[in-house]
């Protein structure tokens, strides 16, 4: 690779590493992942620029990003598909389905219960601000213009609604109905 090439690469990375990152989260719903794949998109676009000039590094690394994204997702999905040879109809039907017991469904119930009543405490634009976020993938940025409201109101309005999550966890944890929440993925 020319000496002036891996300098401009270097800043390009670093300067857009976060939007990097947060993009190919939104797309494979894994933060990690999308670290591993941040990290594989520079290498390549490394190695092409040793072999011809890359006049629009950004573009060129967002690119070569969300490709290794897809095809990441095409093999999970490939992935996914399980063959079990030899298996008639009749013996699928005798494999146990994972059906949650009485009890499980019932705890189930009640911890919905209580986040949907935690969520109903909420104002209107904290809900909405939390599940644009949680549901949505949006960013802060993303959400304030949507919504015509500053990132700071964002992130205050997040953090009061995440706080109302938070509490409703604690309460059922400390009254023994277990919550495992999903891991952040921001």
């Amino acid at each position: 690779m020319a000496d002036t090439v891996k300098p401009a690469l270097d800043a390009v990375f670093m300067g857009h590493r976060g939007a990097l990152v947060r993009l190919l989260a939104r797309m494979v719903g894994s933060a990690a992942t999308a670290e591993d794949l941040a990290q594989e998109a520079y290498l390549k676009v490394r190695a092409a620029a040793e072999g011809r000039p890359v006049e629009h590094l950004a573009p060129f690394l967002f690119q070569t990003a969300r490709n290794l994204a897809v095809d990441h997702l095409r093999q999970e999905r490939r992935h996914a598909v399980v063959m079990v040879p030899n298996v008639t109809t009749e013996g699928l039907e005798e494999i146990a389905a994972p059906t949650p017991s009485p009890e499980t469904e019932a705890g189930d119930r009640q911890r919905l219960a209580r986040m949907e009543a935690a969520l109903a405490g909420l104002g209107e634009r904290q809900r909405r601000i939390l599940l644009l976020n949680r549901m949505e993938g949006l960013s802060h940025g993303e959400i304030a213009e949507r919504l015509g409201v500053s990132v700071s109101t964002v992130q205050k309005d997040l953090k009061t609604a995440l706080l109302a999550c938070l509490e409703v966890f604690a309460r059922l944890d400390r009254e023994g109905l277990r919550v495992s929440p999903r891991p952040d993925v921001s």
